[in-house]
């Protein structure tokens, strides 16, 4: 009788350094992050042009946290991956963390969005704001599934995983008692 025995190996390559590697926004998830740190922005300068009366209201307050929020941490996303510090904490599931702010801030974003505009058409500053809130919807839910396709491969956030197969067949007789 014979038996065929199956292995694999996982190795996973990662350089424990803290270094600048600016080539990270040229990729498609740096692009995204450097977008998204720009419209957060955007839609925050354009919420906080509104009058007085709408950004002291709970329409304001929330766009305020929701685009700040995320401008804050998208920007400190960011330097982590420039400077390579996601990858000196591998270990870490990025990935499914990334996604779940990305999937958060996506429906953040449509609820602050959606009340801006709302009270566009009675404050151009909220249509604006609107817009880019949208526009960070958007971006945020196309971010969030390419995490969750990332974390359901298997992906590391920063770094190599490869991982090698091995088969082994054997034409030894098994002994029967």
């Amino acid at each position: 009788m014979e038996y065929e025995t199956n292995t694999s190996i996982t190795e996973t390559h990662v350089q424990t350094d803290i270094r600048w590697d600016p080539g990270y926004v040229k990729t498609v998830p740096g692009i995204l992050k450097g977008v998204a740190v720009i419209l957060n922005l955007l839609s925050f300068i354009c919420v906080m042009c509104a009058s007085p009366y709408y950004k002291e209201k709970a329409i304001g307050e929330w766009f305020t946290f929701v685009a700040m929020t995320a401008f804050w941490v998208t920007l400190v996303l960011l330097l982590m991956y420039l400077f390579h510090a996601i990858e000196k904490f591998h270990v870490i599931p990025w990935l499914m963390i990334e996604f779940g702010f990305c999937a958060l801030w996506t429906f953040f974003y449509f609820t602050a969005a959606l009340a801006a505009a709302v009270e566009g058409p009675s404050s151009s500053a909220l249509g604006a704001a609107a817009f880019f809130g949208f526009a960070c919807m958007l971006l945020y839910g196309y971010d969030a599934f390419l995490k969750f396709r990332g974390w359901r491969a298997g992906q590391l956030a920063q770094g190599e995983r490869k991982v090698t197969q091995t088969t082994s067949n054997s034409s030894q007789q098994t002994p029967t008692f």
